[in-house]
């Protein structure tokens, strides 16, 4: 280097001229700040042997077929797989110790998600759907709440009765409006939750609901008026069999067709006070927070979060996989006398795609390693939970339920990761989920596009599996926030958050 010396007020100057960048860089040095790197990374290399284990005695052997027969009949669930998922404890892999899960770490997800979607997208958002509706659960930072929930998750996986839990949120006429707070009240709300004594009485549906008919568990998001939207905000958990509950049609879809979406109906349906995870007057009052909507968004923003960043995870599956068969092909298909492999043009295009790959899994870990920093999973990287979720056994965490399950746990809890809740972890998280929303599931439909081209007519046949992988990854695009929303939010975030001129939504 020359002879450049740069003093620590000058270093800060420099810095501070574009404190986006600096993020960036301090997040892409994630993983020496936290407190035990090989462990972490030794816990995401047995999460990928894992899934690959999986998707070689389960999901290779059956996804095709499943494919097949919701095909043919829109109301076929694949039962056989979800037991087989929860025989194999993939619905408390990633849940934390505390809760009877085997505590593998949050960042190994994220890897695990891109292999069993690499095979199959529907099968892999099966298991992913389960962790959006822990990750809803668990943004209310309701420890009593979550605490029975997962109990009831665990005896499941023992008996053999797979207990999911899955988000309900979407409605017939407010889709992407309800991802974002301020969208709110432009919004056409349907469900409305009426408070009364003991609880609320719950009237309206849910539409396209990923693993509808498969749960046991709805995290069901609502309002106490329909006219104020923003300022009545309530999350509520619904069981299977509560009355005035009930699973209306499946929904036809091109892709991802073993993952059901499911209509939620509810009419005059009574949600007792102990499973209401959070509504607007959780809010202390008189604390710093300006409003409720600001902190329904920071509830918003710990979810979608880590589940954008899940859904970038399954593209680049969806790309990877994609890739892999157009390659496996261009090996055996021989075009004008010799293998297409070895045409220049069909080269070039796998290199593409192979780029286009490693390029969608670099951003999905740097999401990842965002969330690890900032999100929903930040608590369990602290040194002293990460340590305990670590080294202790699950009977340890058995022994200490009853303080889990104290008030006072859930408000400590909440006052550090909700009201305490700064700002500018909010913006980084959430910008980087959606900058890897957008960016992964766009090229998950490039590399898919791709195969077909390269592949031609044999492309769309259904044993060689390219065309499925297109059909998989155009919904994507669609869920977890359009795309047009999630490039507003992107800039809203990373972009213009400084910028006192810009206005967005």
């Amino acid at each position: 280097m020359s002879g450049i010396r740069l003093t620590r007020k000058e270093r800060a100057r420099y810095l501070a001229q574009d404190p986006r960048l600096n993020e960036v860089i301090n997040s892409l040095m994630a993983l020496r700040r936290f407190p035990k790197s090989k462990a972490i990374n030794k816990q995401i290399d047995t999460a990928v042997a894992i899934a690959r284990k999986f998707n070689e005695e389960v999901v290779e052997p059956v996804y095709k077929q499943i494919d097949l027969e919701v095909s043919r009949d829109d109301n076929y669930l694949c039962w056989d797989f979800v037991k087989k998922a929860n025989e194999w404890g993939l619905f408390t892999l990633f849940v934390p110790k505390m809760f009877g899960g085997a505590g593998m770490n949050m960042i190994g997800m994220y890897p695990f998600i891109e292999e069993i979607a690499s095979v199959c997208t529907g099968l892999s958002n099966v298991i992913g759907v389960h962790y959006l509706g822990f990750a809803t659960l668990g943004s209310s930072w309701n420890l009593k709440l979550m605490n029975e929930i997962m109990k009831d998750v665990k005896k499941g996986e023992k008996t053999g009765d797979p207990c999911l839990i899955t988000l309900a949120n979407t409605e017939p006429e407010a889709g992407t409006d309800l991802e974002e707070v301020m969208l709110f009240d432009r919004a056409k709300i349907g469900t409305e939750a009426r408070k009364v004594k003991g609880g609320y009485i719950v009237n309206g549906s849910k539409v396209f609901i990923s693993n509808g008919h498969v749960s046991k568990w709805h995290m069901l998001s609502c309002f106490g008026d329909k006219t104020k939207p923003s300022e009545t905000s309530v999350m509520l958990a619904i069981r299977n069999g509560m009355k005035g509950f009930r699973l209306g049609h499946h929904e036809k879809k091109m892709g991802q067709k073993a993952c059901v979406a499911s209509e939620l109906i509810f009419e005059d349906c009574f949600v007792p006070d102990k499973y209401v995870c959070m509504q607007w007057t959780d809010l202390p009052a008189g604390f710093s927070r300006k409003s409720v909507a600001e902190f329904a968004q920071h509830v918003i923003d710990y979810i979608v979060s880590s589940t954008r960043a899940g859904v970038g995870a399954f593209a680049v599956g969806a790309a990877r996989g994609a890739y892999e068969t157009a390659l496996e092909y261009a090996r055996k298909k021989t075009v004008n006398g010799k293998l297409l492999i070895n045409h220049q043009w069909a080269q070039s295009m796998l290199a593409e795609m192979y780029k286009n790959v490693n390029m969608g899994r670099a951003i999905v870990m740097e999401s990842a390693y965002a969330n690890a920093l900032h999100g929903l999973a930040k608590m369990l990287f602290l040194r002293p939970f990460y340590y305990m979720n670590l080294y202790l056994p699950s009977w340890y965490f058995r022994m200490i339920s009853p303080m889990i399950n104290m008030k006072v746990a859930t408000l400590l809890t909440r006052f550090f990761n909700l009201y305490l809740y700064p700002k500018k972890s909010a913006e980084i998280q959430s910008g980087w989920a959606s900058l890897t929303k957008v960016g992964c599931t766009d090229i998950g439909i490039i590399n898919s596009q791709m195969a077909l081209q390269l592949m031609g007519i044999d492309g769309c046949r259904h044993d060689i599996g390219s065309e499925k992988y297109y059909r998989d990854a155009k919904l994507l695009q669609i869920y977890e926030g359009t795309n047009q929303l999630n490039r507003i939010n992107l800039f809203k975030n990373l972009v213009g958050r400084n910028m006192k001129e810009v206005e967005v939504f």
